[in-house]
């Protein structure tokens, strides 16, 4: 199990290259001079070569890219800002906590809410309730988050003044982002626990438990639900990602001074290390949820877990016979 981890962790090296080196090259061969943009009109031959060499731009292609290797290997240094000249590594430090945390809790509403009300949805199938939450589900997953987004603030923070509709000041001023980064997610798992649980429940080992008189809550939490988390965490890793990249509407609209804010305002300056950066980031952070995941596969699933032991052992007994 220890070398799985070990190799998964090795394979983002290359991966996490291959994103470092598609992004640069994207903003490199973008159209636009961000030498000139910065200038204005009324540059000189000398301010152009100054200013080109104070951002690191007087280099080639694989000049510019070595560079921002070595300085992100080295000395985890993502540049300066185009127009600020702040650095972007303390811009992360700074705003990522806020995005980091605004994730967090949407994963744990998402996994809270989706999880039980899949069940129950399965378990009172064809119901009043079933047909209701399946409802709710398909209109939050068809509603584009700006969208629900926009109504909540209308509805809950200028109409009922309820709620806080910008920053995140104070405890209230939590709900509507939260809300608005989960939902969709919330949907998502309510609708596929609710598949999963209906094509576990039917099994015969199902049967096989209610005739053995086992309470239906044991058959449901100990027998059904463990044989259908698989494709459950599978799905709920992907949106994990998703609430961390809808964090841009959501930030921007409740002006939140998170990493969403940062890198909308830097895609409309063409501010090219700092969406170098948060595109880096977030792959990181995919890169790790799907690391989870996979732990996750083997922690819950013993054919898995037996599958890694078995390999390992295999190995061991070949290089043993190499050695005889």
């Amino acid at each position: 199990m220890a070398k799985y981890i070990i190799k998964r962790i090795l394979w983002m090296i290359p991966v996490m290259l291959g994103v470092l080196i598609i992004v640069f090259t994207i903003s490199y061969l973008t159209p636009g001079d961000p030498v000139i943009t910065i200038l204005g009109s009324g540059y000189t031959p000398e301010k152009y070569a100054a200013k080109a060499a104070e951002l690191n731009l007087d280099k080639g292609y694989f000049g510019q890219l070595g560079s921002y290797i070595w300085g992100i290997v080295t000395r985890f240094d993502f540049g300066k800002s185009f127009y600020s000249n702040l650095s972007i590594t303390g811009e992360f430090a700074r705003r990522f906590p806020i995005t980091a945390a605004l994730g967090i809790f949407g994963c744990i509403i998402m996994v809270v809410l989706g999880l039980p009300l899949g069940i129950l949805s399965a378990v009172k199938q064809y119901s009043v309730l079933d047909y209701t939450l399946t409802v709710i589900a398909l209109v939050l997953a068809a509603m584009p988050g700006f969208v629900l987004a926009i109504l909540g603030l209308v509805l809950f923070g200028v109409r009922l003044r309820w709620l806080p509709i910008t920053g995140l000041d104070t405890p209230k001023s939590w709900i509507l982002p939260l809300a608005t980064n989960a939902m969709p997610c919330v949907a998502m798992i309510m609708r596929q626990t609710r598949t999963n649980m209906l094509e576990v429940i039917r099994q015969d080992y199902i049967r096989t438990a209610r005739s053995k008189g086992l309470s239906e809550r044991t058959i449901l939490w100990k027998h059904a639900l463990k044989n259908c988390l698989i494709p459950i965490i599978t799905v709920t890793g992907g949106m994990v990602a998703m609430v961390m990249a809808g964090s841009i509407i959501t930030e921007n609209i409740f002006n939140i001074k998170g990493m969403g804010t940062y890198m909308y305002a830097a895609i409309m300056q063409r501010d090219y290390p700092i969406v170098n950066g948060c595109v880096l980031l977030i792959a990181f952070i995919v890169c790790c949820v799907n690391l989870i995941v996979d732990i996750c596969y083997a922690l819950i699933d013993p054919r898995i877990r037996a599958r890694y032991a078995s390999s390992g052992k295999k190995h061991k007994k070949k290089a043993h016979k190499e050695v005889t």
